[in-house]
Order: structure tokens, then sequence, then C-alpha cells
């Protein structure tokens, strides 16, 4: 099993940057693809951004251009530089890994780390 402990998380004002980090332990960090998703009050989870084992990434039209999701397998870290942040970005940032099983798909998921964005 994977557990995942995200920091990185605080207050900033529109225009800023923040880098959020996610450290992974447990298991073999390089066979999980590694994601962002954030939950804004009265919203539904939605995902941010996403890193395959083969470091293929993905993102969600809202952050693209101003996000960037990256992966350190040696460290057992992902990030996500964000830069050019709006208010509507406030949320709570949820580091997931997974990876597909005879089933569905394994996930782990991290306890989350508040982001706002406000003047």
């Amino acid at each position: 099993q994977v557990q995942l402990v995200e920091s990185g998380g605080g207050l900033v004002q529109p225009g800023g940057s923040l880098r959020l980090s996610c450290a992974a332990s447990g298991t073999i960090f390089s066979i999980y693809a590694m994601r962002w998703y954030r939950q804004a009050p009265g919203k539904q989870r939605e995902l941010v951004a996403a890193v395959t084992s083969g470091g293929t990434t993905n993102y969600a039209d809202s952050v693209k251009g101003r996000f960037t999701i990256s992966r350190d397998n040696a460290k057992n870290t992902v990030y996500l530089q964000m830069n050019s942040l709006k208010p509507e970005d406030t949320a709570v940032y949820y580091c997931n890994a997974g990876r597909p099983t005879n089933g569905g798909r394994l996930d782990y998921w991290g306890q989350g780390t508040q982001i706002t964005v406000s003047s």
C-alpha cells in the first residue's frame, strides 16, 4: 500500500505562485500514475493534472498553461507547480496514486492541502 503526504499549500494572492509536493512511501513509487485532484466548497472533485509512470502529462483545460506536474521517482515525490493563480483555483488539493488492476483501478489518496487564492 501507499501513504501520501501533501505539503506546500497556503494563502496566495491572485497572480501568485505555489508549489505543492506529495511524498509517497510504502511501495514502489515508479509503477504508479500520479495525479492531483481538487475540490472546492460545494463542488465535485475534479482532476487537475496527471503524470503516468512513463512521464506523459495531462491537464484540465482550466489550468493548462499555468500548472505543471512533475515527478521525481528517486525522491518518491510528485509536484504541482501552480503559476498565475486565480481565485477560482481555491480548493483543497489532493494527491492521488493509482494503477490499473484486474478489478478496475487501485487508488491511494493524501489527506489534502488547502489552497486559497485571495487578495
